[in-house]
């Protein structure tokens, strides 16, 4: 059974004006976090091996996101993946086909000739207290957030989906960096395209 993404309400006051997002405004949004994590939320998608961009879960976490963050339901409006970001496994130095870490990046309302657009960054809290690799009873959570995480909520029930604006780490080169990362994939596909 597929967990909850939880995305709770803006711990500033007054709120960060993307959290939650107007839903007229153009916004790019990156929603990252371990892989064992994302499984929670969609527990059908086979994530190994690694195939070509995108992932098949990517669209689904982006569609996912987008329902949470605007409201709808189903894949009818399923935003485009501009990007993903999958952390390999690595062993003895060698990359294995294996993910371990993820982030999928699409658009809401973005117009195609914005090469700069308003980024939204949420990362995915891991809380269980299940004994896995990221899993440490919400011990990160608590030193990585505003607010306090109590695991009871969340185990077995539902993920922790939190933006920027609630964690210490406030990326401040989020927009540059994942607008960058989002023209090297347009020119990685448009060159492939003219081959």
């Amino acid at each position: 059974m597929a967990f909850e993404l939880y995305i709770p309400p803006c711990v500033n006051r007054p709120p960060h004006r993307y959290h939650p997002p107007p839903p007229d405004k153009p916004l790019r949004i990156r929603i990252q976090g371990p892989l064992e994590t994302i499984q929670k939320l969609l527990p059908n998608v086979s994530w190994h091996p690694i195939g070509p961009f995108p992932q098949p879960g990517g669209p689904k976490l982006a569609s996912l996101t987008h329902q949470k963050l605007y409201g709808g339901e189903g894949d009818e409006a399923a935003p485009v993946v501009r990007d993903e970001y999958p952390a390999w496994v690595v062993e003895g130095g060698i990359p294995q086909d294996c993910i371990d870490y993820y982030g999928v990046t699409f658009d809401h309302l973005v117009p195609a000739d914005d090469p700069n657009p308003e980024v939204l960054v949420i990362n995915i809290i891991e809380v269980d207290s299940d004994g896995g690799v990221y899993a440490d009873g919400g011990q990160y959570a608590n030193e990585v957030l505003l607010f306090p995480v109590n695991p009871i909520q969340y185990t077995g029930k539902k993920v922790l989906a939190v933006p920027r604006c609630c964690q210490h780490k406030k990326g401040t080169q989020d927009r540059r960096r994942i607008n960058s990362e989002v023209a090297e994939r347009d020119s990685e596909i448009q060159g492939r395209s003219q081959r």
